[in-house]
């Protein structure tokens, strides 16, 4: 027999009768001031935490819908292995989709998941693989069943590992066409260097022998494996059955490896400089930003950075940023500030934005600007209030639906963090104060150790990039000689 479902955050609103008021008693409006409604109180959904055939599973039943949710997150991912397993690292979450089982060729796969109704996802970060799979919950056994052979025993169908070779190519070919991932490729590659965050996917990576079948099979049998795994199931399914279909599952698949790399530590760019590359284009994308030695954690300097860098540009419309960038000088349409807190390693911090070019040096003055402001003085008391509410309003909205609790302590075991982390987070958030911001962005923001990339047409800059430091360019075809040497238009602000 079923037991009671654990269900997700219910808000339940009564719906309240004014009496009618007598001539000359209280108006309506101090009526309804008068009232008083009982506190409310939100209690997180907590997922089980169970262990089938030593792989850790995270579970929550609930029927309000015939559906169910089955999650995979795999430790590891393109940095554990090296160059000459980048492209098959990278093609193996579109070939557990579309390159057929062992048993059934690619096409009989998909006449399956369509007759199944069934809603599946494989993709992949720098370190770790994730699959997920969607269905109605009396297709249990067909739906797992297909989920599992997909990514337990993969045919890897040479036509669709040419297929998705040749879409790479194409790929690679027109990365040029979209300013933004050109300058945010290069701009990896300056900072990381050879390290898999700064590679970027190029024809040599692609023969046909990068993507034989011995190769893909070593990323396989290293990364798609039980030691690796952690599992999620959410929705109309109890647990007795859940875990009796993971045991067979589980039981059928083979052991890791153990070829998976230890993951880098990237030794990050640390001195300045001003890096260009020219293309003539309507549109100039301005990159700046150093490494960080703040690492993700509970503390009061992570917590202080996480509503310093919203202040700055992670918040959208009403941030600094933006305020300056779009709303005052009409520069761009916008502006985001970046600051990354990696658990094993040192990060980055800065801006980034797209103009025109005739406004790439202003813009680029304007971001270094509202960077350094950060460092100068605390931010106002309504600036991190406006934060940490938006913030904390939105701590329920991770808490949405049972399927992302369990997927949200997957991510945490994946990323090795507290299983009370949101908890932690929540209250960190709370705590943070105008001091605080100030510390941390003096603690680890530095203007004058920032790397530039500047992509655009150079010969219509609104100025010469050595304004901002040292200049080298990244272009096969740089412009004529002198074009960008010589300032043009007014001289901007340095902090």
């Amino acid at each position: 027999m079923r037991g009671p479902a654990r269900r997700p955050l219910v808000v339940a609103v009564a719906a309240l009768a004014l009496p009618p008021a007598a001539a000359g008693q209280e108006s309506v409006r101090e009526r309804i001031a008068s009232l008083r409604f009982p506190e409310l109180r939100f209690t997180p959904v907590e997922p089980r935490a169970e262990t089938v055939g030593g792989v850790p599973v995270y579970f929550v039943e609930d029927d309000h819908l015939p559906l169910v949710n089955f999650h995979a997150v795999f430790k590891g991912g393109i940095r554990n292995f090296g160059r000459d397993h980048f492209a098959a690292a990278t093609a193996m979450p579109g070939l557990l989709r579309k390159g057929g089982t062992v048993s059934l060729p690619p096409d009989s796969v998909d006449r399956r998941i369509e007759s199944l109704a069934l809603a599946m996802s494989f993709g992949q970060g720098g370190g770790s693989a994730s699959a997920s799979l969607n269905f109605l919950s009396d297709q249990l056994e067909e739906a797992v069943g297909l989920w599992a052979e997909m990514l337990r025993e993969p045919r890897f169908d040479s036509g669709q590992v040419e297929l998705w070779r040749e879409t790479e190519l194409e790929r690679v070919r027109r990365r040029e066409d979209d300013p933004a991932s050109l300058a945010y490729g290069r701009f990896n590659r300056i900072m990381y260097g050879d390290h898999p965050v700064g590679w970027e996917m190029t024809p040599e990576d692609l023969e046909r022998s990068d993507l034989a079948e011995e190769r893909l099979r070593f990323v396989h049998e290293a990364l798609i494996c039980p030691e690796n795994m952690a599992l999620g199931v959410a929705g109309d399914v109890d647990w007795e059955r859940a875990s009796a279909l993971l045991a067979r599952v589980l039981s059928r698949w083979p052991a890791c490896s153990g070829r998976l790399l230890d993951d880098p530590v990237p030794a990050i760019r640390s001195e300045p400089g001003v890096f260009v590359i020219h293309r003539e284009i309507e549109q100039s994308v301005v990159i700046l930003a150093h490494s960080t030695s703040l690492r993700q954690g509970d503390t009061p300097a992570w917590f202080a950075s996480r509503i310093g860098n919203s202040i700055l540009g992670a918040s959208g419309l009403s941030s600094r940023l933006n305020t300056e960038l779009r709303t005052r000088e009409g520069l761009a349409y916008g502006a985001s500030s970046i600051w990354t807190s990696p658990r094993r390693n040192d990060g980055l911090v800065g801006a980034v934005t797209r103009t025109r070019p005739e406004t790439a040096l202003e813009a680029a003055g304007m971001m270094l600007d509202a960077v350094g402001s950060m460092r100068e003085a605390a931010p106002t008391e309504a600036e991190v209030a406006r934060v940490v509410g938006q913030t904390v309003n939105g701590f329920v909205f991770n808490f949405g639906t049972p399927s992302q609790v369990v997927a949200r302590e997957m991510t945490y075991r994946t990323l090795g963090l507290p299983p009370d982390w949101m908890e932690r987070y929540l209250r960190g958030i709370r705590r943070v104060t105008p001091r605080a911001v100030l510390e941390v962005f003096r603690a680890e923001l530095e203007p004058t150790r920032m790397t530039f990339l500047l992509l655009g047409d150079t010969t219509r800059f609104d100025g010469s990039p050595s304004e901002l430091g040292a200049v080298t360019v990244l272009d096969e075809e740089p412009p004529p000689a002198g074009e960008f040497s010589r300032p043009r238009g007014s001289p901007r602000s340095r902090r």
